[in-house]
């Protein structure tokens, strides 16, 4: 049997380890992909379909995940090793752990250069950079800024150094606490900007944008948007939520607990739509994707509305809380192997993993200005081609993976004892973690190749 603590600490309640998991959940993407494409494909109708995938792909892997993690205790990486062996099925296994801490590497390396645009964008809205911008003006603005290499670098290199810091901590002192404050922090400055998005006038078109059901916009392209959507969402298939769970008290319910978190998560993407678009929509502008919609369409719209520059300050400090807290859960798969293989200290193991993901980093930073006209194999800057290998490659096969050990590999007696389910809730589980999930992401995975 596994121990029944984690070397590196626990939750205190299951409270925070549902802010922490959600925290891990919520980022750049709830705030700026999940509206602009639930719009595009239909609103209500993508939304539905999403919900759908949530409960049938992302639930079954997320749980799959948790469990996993608490009945091994460890970092994902000797997780792995240490329930293959008690499963007496082959330890490379262990791979997967490193699959899931090499993913969530790769994304910590780009995720840290947005996250500190950012950053620099609170700075520019509370010095009153957006008052009486234009179109033409947000646009130079950004452009400008991305376009400093020093600047961007800097920016990354603060940001990278705050989330080594929280991370080296540990779990109490560091991951805990921060979620304790900036998870509530997060929902408290979503509401107050949907109040203030009430009165710019354009909430009637945002809501008719977002949840009216238009079936007809809803193509097979837009399920497979809503699929890939409830997949990466949650932050699936790169060791977090694993090594999170490792920390779990045992007395939590594994379905109960993710359950809350995945309505959490897609409750932060729809309230984002709900700050977003009202502001869009009452400036007569265009709903963009990408970095154009959070860095240049709405600085122009906070700058054109009475008491924008205030919120507009909030808003990027809204995105900052929900960067750190994805960030630190980036960085935890890595550490906790560090710390339990190599036999070094907490802050040491937070360093490296923090230094060497700020380093490959670089590249990305470097891709909006110094390295902006090179290209690797594949046609593709080197920001993109990090992002490309780690969402439509890395992810996808852990995903798939961690569903077929938990449904086909793992002993059964341990699922069994961590989820605590009623012979007919474990078997509509397994029939979702053995068939529909690995299937679902599998039909994602390949549609990136066609």
């Amino acid at each position: 049997m596994a121990s029944s603590a984690s070397v590196h600490g626990m939750w205190s309640s299951r409270l925070m380890f549902i802010l922490a998991a959600t925290g891990s959940a919520v980022g750049l993407g709830n705030i700026w992909r999940f509206p602009y494409v639930a719009g595009e494909n239909g609103g209500g109708a993508f939304v539905l379909v999403y919900l759908l995938c949530i409960a049938l792909i992302g639930i079954p892997i997320m749980s799959s995940e948790v469990l996993l993690g608490r009945a091994g205790r460890q970092s994902p990486i000797n997780t792995m090793f240490g329930l293959a062996e008690r499963s007496g099925v082959s330890t490379n296994w262990q791979l997967l752990g490193w699959l899931g801490a090499a993913s969530g590497f790769v994304i910590l390396s780009f995720y840290g250069v947005i996250a500190g645009w950012a950053m620099h964008y609170v700075v520019l809205g509370a010095s009153g950079e957006f008052g009486g911008l234009t179109g033409a003006g947000a646009a130079e603005m950004f452009g400008n800024f991305t376009g400093n290499a020093w600047l961007v670098l800097l920016w990354h290199a603060v940001f990278m150094l705050l989330t080594t810091f929280i991370v080296a901590r540990g779990v109490g002192e560091g991951l805990e606490r921060t979620v304790k404050y900036l998870m509530p922090a997060l929902f408290v400055l979503l509401v107050a900007l949907i109040g203030y998005a009430v009165t710019t006038g354009g909430m009637g078109d945002a809501l008719a944008f977002l949840f009216a059901f238009n079936f007809d916009k809803l193509t097979g392209g837009g399920v497979l948007i809503a699929m890939g959507q409830a997949f990466f969402t949650l932050s699936l298939g790169m060791g977090a939520i694993m090594a999170y769970g490792s920390y779990m008290p045992k007395d939590a319910s594994v379905i109960g607990t993710v359950t809350t978190i995945a309505l959490l998560d897609t409750g932060v993407a729809l309230m984002s739509g709900l700050v977003i678009f009202p502001l869009v929509f009452a400036n007569g502008l265009e709903p963009t994707s990408g970095p154009g919609l959070m860095f240049i369409t709405l600085p122009l719209a906070f700058g054109q509305i009475d008491g924008g520059l205030v919120f507009g300050t909030i808003f990027f400090v809204l995105v900052t809380f929900a960067a750190i807290t994805s960030s630190i859960s980036l960085v935890e798969p890595a550490v906790a192997w560090l710390v339990e293989h190599r036999k070094v200290s907490r802050r040491a193991a937070a360093a490296t993993v923090g230094g060497l993901a700020w380093l490959l980093g670089l590249g990305s930073a470097l891709s909006f200005n110094v390295l902006s006209d090179f290209r690797l194999p594949g046609g593709l800057d080197f920001f993109s081609t990090m992002d490309y290998l780690s969402n439509n490659i890395m992810l996808p096969l852990g995903g798939m993976l961690i569903a077929v050990f938990a449904g086909w590999i793992v002993k059964r007696e341990i699922p069994q004892e961590e989820l605590g389910l009623s012979p007919g809730g474990y078997a509509v589980w397994q029939f979702l973690v053995r068939f529909v999930a690995p299937l679902g992401v599998a039909v994602v995975f390949v549609m990136v190749f066609v």
